[in-house]
């Protein structure tokens, strides 16, 4: 099949020579459809992977590309009088070869504005051209909508093994199970602009991973009483406010502490669900600027102790007006149970400040 290719782009992104003379801004998907059918194009080259690509261009060749490879197609095209592009067929790569999860540039990012005590998201999960039911048919489909069906179904299966467990149980499961490298220890990627390593405010715990959160060894449960310690909540849930005391001191599988300026202490329980007889030990690792101790470092479980209490000590290690740092906590008991909860802490000098060099 011969033809036309065009090449679509975020108009944002687009290097200059591009902007300026061929291609395509993604504006609006009807509008490039109806342009590429008065081209006359049989191919589409994309600058990163837009919602509803694949089925708003079903009718044409399309390719996926990132920034990368559209300043390489800019500098050919630009070069040669008569730039050629040969497509071949597709073919799947498994195994090694393939790379880590990355975030999507289109997902949602902490810190949260509102609660900045909060580490936003929470997990992440597959949401990128995912086949799904639509109406009578089917189609691939990304966003926020494609992930919570896949989080809704793994908390399903988690209430039907674990009948008894509560909501913050199962949330917990799922966060302190969840991973941030690949199996070959690349860490998850998150596209945006730039694209960098992902951190707890693109992922908050990590992928999900269902087996591993059938097993969690330990959970950090949320008595539902104890969340009217911190919100004043009423029907409307836009109206929340806070009660006078930092969500930091919430039972959750996190701890984001936005306004460190000397030392600040975090309280967390956890309930043993794995081995009965069972010890863990505490791995740290401190965010950057600030020293992170955890009291006791090992926990032991018994028939008649299945739950721990542990004091969390940050400190400043120097007077900065800083931004968040990341680390985590692990408590591991030497076998199949590894329980990772992140952790963010911004070290500040003054409360109210503004960066202007």
């Amino acid at each position: 099949m011969e033809g036309k290719i065009v090449v679509c782009f975020d108009s944002i992104n687009a290097p200059g020579a591009i902007a300026s003379s061929a291609g395509l801004a993604i504006r609006n998907f009807r509008q490039i459809v109806y342009r590429l059918q008065q081209a006359n194009a049989k191919g589409v080259i994309f600058a990163r992977s837009p919602l509803g690509l694949l089925q708003d261009f079903r009718n044409f060749l399309c390719i996926l590309v990132d920034n990368d490879v559209l300043w390489q197609i800019n500098t050919y095209a630009t070069s040669d009088a008569s730039p050629v592009a040969k497509v071949r067929p597709a073919y799947n790569i498994v195994g090694s070869r393939v790379m880590s999860t990355r975030i999507a540039a289109f997902s949602s990012r902490g810190p949260s504005l509102r609660f900045p005590d909060l580490i936003k998201p929470d997990i992440t999960a597959p949401g990128v051209n995912i086949l799904a039911a639509m109406f009578d048919s089917y189609a691939f489909d990304s966003g926020t909508s494609m992930s919570c069906p896949h989080v809704s179904g793994i908390v399903a299966l988690l209430k039907n093994i674990h009948p008894k467990w509560s909501p913050a149980a199962i949330k917990s499961a799922l966060v302190t199970t969840a991973y941030t490298t690949d199996a070959y220890g690349f860490p998850i990627e998150a596209d945006g602009i730039p694209r960098k390593l992902a951190d707890p405010f693109d992922y908050g715990g990590g992928h999900v991973d269902p087996n591993k959160a059938v097993d969690p060894g330990l959970v950090y449960d949320v008595d539902p009483n104890d969340y009217f310690k911190f919100f004043n909540c009423t029907n409307d849930v836009s109206s929340c406010g806070l009660v006078d005391s930092r969500l930091y001191h919430l039972n959750l599988p996190s701890v984001s502490i936005s306004d460190l300026k000397t030392s600040v202490t975090v309280n967390r329980t956890v309930t043993n669900v794995g081995d009965t007889n069972s010890v863990y030990r505490a791995v740290v690792q401190s965010p950057p600027g600030v020293d992170m101790i955890v009291e006791p470092s090992m926990l032991e479980f018994n028939g008649s102790k299945n739950t721990q209490t542990f004091v969390l000590t940050f400190k400043a290690l120097r007077a900065v007006q800083g931004d968040f740092t990341f680390g985590s906590l692990t408590w591991t008991d030497g076998g199949n149970h590894t329980v990772r909860i992140p952790i963010a802490v911004r070290v500040i000098i003054q409360d109210y400040f503004s960066i202007t060099s």
